[in-house]
């Protein structure tokens, strides 16, 4: 399993674009295929280094996840609202280890 990690500064923090981009993260579940769990938060202490929204998603792969960064929905509506809204972000994506 791979996990994808990113969070978001957003230029205009409203509470309302937070819950669009929420929104529009969470509805890739069962739209790309490729995603098999996808989490997001949002920050709720607000210091100086938080960001503010952040984006947690599963894949059974490397392979997976390329596959997910062309998917089309992923690319025309997912990434077009982030580019919109977001000022920058920072990611980090991993393998998980097996579990027994």
């Amino acid at each position: 399993m791979v996990r994808h990690i990113v969070c978001y500064k957003l230029k205009d923090p409203t509470d309302e674009v937070k819950q669009k981009t929420k929104e529009i993260f969470l509805s890739m579940q069962g739209r790309v295929p490729e995603v098999k769990s996808v989490t997001v938060g949002i920050d709720e202490l607000h210091s100086e280094r938080s960001f503010d929204i952040v984006l947690d998603v599963t894949f059974d792969s490397f392979e997976a996840m390329a596959s997910y960064q062309r998917n089309d929905y992923h690319v025309s509506v997912v990434k077009k609202h982030v580019h919109s809204v977001k000022e920058s972000s920072v990611s980090v994506d991993y393998s998980m280890p097996d579990r027994e």
